[in-house]
């Protein structure tokens, strides 16, 4: 063999290992999703309900998550009124799936560890927000959870998330199959959202029996979830 003929041999091998090797990196790192919360939907409508300046709702979301997550979210309501008390009625809350799927929202006790709760037909006790107070939470879906055999706890299930994408990828529906690839390879986003059930009443009423049962406000929060490039998970990434 000519001497240029083995250098062109070997430089092929070597540009093979080096493809191979990078192909093995981008493999190994998970993929990364983004949530986006649109706020003015939200304050959309607080106007027409007339209830902008006794109501907020924001979350506190990461810049990215694996596909995987998140398992729970932080939200804030805010109380801004004066003489007004809101009541989070937890058991009427819903996460409504990006298919259509409506699950029951599960507040997260400070008593409780992360991601586990030990009972899911436990109802679940209303919060109360004073005025100039924000109730601050970590909430999930029942959909996230599966019961454990041998503790008898129930704990996150590492294929589900509240954005739940993943549930496409193994469906025994080829079109789902098929939109599940085209989210992977961003074509398209997934969109899902929380229905938060309030109920309004005066300081000085509350929620007595028989005196004036405050009003039922459903605000519904619309997030987006969008396939972000495997570049992102790098540590040197700015735009994380």
């Amino acid at each position: 063999m000519r001497e240029g003929d083995s250098n062109l041999l070997v430089l092929t091998l070597y540009v093979i290992g080096i493809t191979y090797t990078f192909n093995q990196m981008v493999d190994s790192i998970d993929d990364q999703i983004k949530l986006e919360f649109n706020k003015s939907k939200v304050e959309e409508q607080l106007k027409e309900q007339e209830i902008q300046d006794a109501i907020g709702v924001s979350f506190s979301l990461r810049p990215m998550y694996s596909i995987k997550d998140p398992k729970d979210l932080s939200i804030n309501i805010e109380n801004k009124s004066e003489d007004i008390i809101i009541y989070v009625d937890w058991d009427n809350c819903t996460f409504l799936e990006f298919d259509g799927v409506s699950r029951r929202v599960m507040r997260e006790t400070p008593v409780d560890k992360p991601a586990i709760i030990r009972d899911l037909a436990v109802p679940q006790v209303t919060s109360a927000i004073v005025p100039k107070t924000t109730l601050k939470e970590k909430i999930s879906s029942e959909s996230v959870f599966e019961l454990d055999m041998e503790t008898r706890i129930y704990k996150a299930r590492d294929q589900a998330s509240i954005a739940n994408v993943l549930k496409w990828e193994s469906s025994p529906i080829r079109a789902q199959k098929k939109e599940f690839r085209k989210f992977m390879d961003r074509k398209r986003n997934f969109d899902f959202s929380l229905n938060l059930v309030l109920r309004l009443a005066s300081k000085y009423v509350g929620l007595a029996p028989g005196r004036d049962f405050p009003p039922v406000c459903i605000v519904n929060c619309p997030f987006t979830v969008r396939k972000l490039p495997w570049t992102y998970a790098l540590p040197w990434n700015k735009r994380r």
